[in-house]
């Protein structure tokens, strides 16, 4: 039975079958790699891969946490042994083979750490801090600088110190260097945009609060009830204004902080401010930066209303526009100088609208150029500013 024809045919067909599938498999792979291009196409690459996955878990700074995970693309890259990362203060990653020269590494390093120059090291220097180096002969220790300071450093170790891995390490503290370095800038950016709501928060304390006191002392004879409604907003305004944590709120809250500053407003000029609210309900959970609002409704009350002869109206809208929430606060009073506004803006200017330039920073240092302030303004025409914010931002906590 096994010699029949019908056997050997069925055999004959699984085996061409099996034959068709590994040639089909075998040319798919082939055309995977010729995709890739050259040699040093796939070498660099895999170059950029590794560094780009290095460089995210560096852009939080020197830390034990980011340096494990980037220690082993940085091996990679190097080629080496096993490598380390440390700071001034340790070491703080080692991936890799001979760990037992980890214990004596910060002695070794202690001279690139303070003249900030790349050293070589060979195999009578690590056998005198540890006899068991293995198959470990020698090591690279370069400097990580983070402007005119030395931070931190790499270490290399491998079998023989070449010329090129001498200068591969070196490098690559180099580019360790700028994702330092581009932390540092990410903090002091963090540090610049807290100073600035110090700022607005120093510019609310003269104006508004010694003018809501004023209004609210005016109503305790005449008017009792509305006086301690009055002091109940303010404080609830103060409250908010002066909290001191976080750097982002909701439009819902930050809409309330504008209610209650409004309501201290109209008990000083009266009739004098008008307001419309056109708020579309499904932008209310936009995270916004804190303060964002305030200053620019507080400027179109005292630079906009305030100088005008009779009553002034304000309109404050909030939209969906797909991905972004827009929100305009437009004013009838007396506008700006578009000159003089733009060199304010950009920060040529002092004095009056420090708010605006606040604002219009804040929003430039969170979300990029494209989304500063859009003011439309003219002497006599009143001021339309317009805010253009993301719905969603999951690094952002409100």
């Amino acid at each position: 039975m096994p010699d029949s024809p019908l056997y050997s045919a069925a055999a004959v067909a699984v085996i061409a079958l099996a034959v068709a599938v590994v040639v089909a498999v075998g040319l798919k792979v082939l055309r995977s790699f010729r995709e890739l291009g050259t040699d040093a196409e796939r070498a660099t690459y895999n170059t950029l891969h590794a560094a780009s996955k290095a460089g995210r878990h560096l852009r939080t700074g020197l830390n034990p946490a980011g340096a494990a995970k980037a220690s082993r693309q940085l091996r990679t890259l190097l080629g080496c042994d096993a490598l380390a990362i440390l700071d001034v203060s340790g070491v703080l990653a080692w991936d890799g083979t001979a760990e037992e020269l980890r214990p004596g590494l910060m002695e070794l390093a202690a001279d690139v750490l303070s003249n900030g120059r790349t050293q070589v090291f060979n195999a009578a220097d690590l056998q005198l801090r540890s006899p068991k180096s293995g198959s470990v002969a020698a090591a690279v220790v370069a400097p990580v600088r983070a402007g005119s300071r030395v931070v931190g450093a790499i270490a290399a170790f491998a079998p023989q110190a070449g010329a090129g891995l001498v200068r591969a390490t070196t490098e690559v503290a180099d580019w360790v260097a700028a994702q330092v370095e581009l932390a540092e800038l990410d903090a002091s950016r963090t540090l610049l945009m807290e100073a600035e709501v110090r700022a607005l928060r120093a510019q609310i304390s003269p104006h508004f609060i010694y003018n809501s006191l004023n209004a609210i002392a005016s109503f305790i004879n005449t008017d009792p009830a509305r006086a301690r409604e009055l002091v109940v907003e303010f404080a609830d305004f103060t409250r908010y204004s002066f909290r001191r944590h976080g750097d982002f709120t909701t439009l819902a809250e930050e809409l309330r902080c504008i209610d209650r500053y409004l309501l201290l407003e109209r008990a000083r000029f009266g009739e004098r401010v008008q307001v419309s609210l056109r708020i579309a309900p499904e932008v209310l959970s936009t995270v916004i930066p804190f303060l964002s609002l305030q200053p620019l409704v507080e400027n179109a009350v005292r630079h906009g209303l305030e100088a005008k002869e009779g009553p002034g109206h304000i309109t404050i809208s909030a939209n969906d526009s797909g991905a972004f929430a827009e929100v305009t606060i437009e004013d009838d009073g007396v506008g700006m100088d578009p000159v003089q506004l733009q060199s304010m803006l950009a920060g040529h200017l002092d004095g009056e609208h420090v708010g605006l330039r606040n604002v219009d920073a804040r929003l430039r240092q969170v979300y990029g150029d494209e989304h500063g302030l859009v003011i439309e303004t003219a002497p006599g025409e009143g001021t339309l500013i317009t805010m253009r914010v993301p719905k969603s931002q999951p690094d952002h906590d409100a």
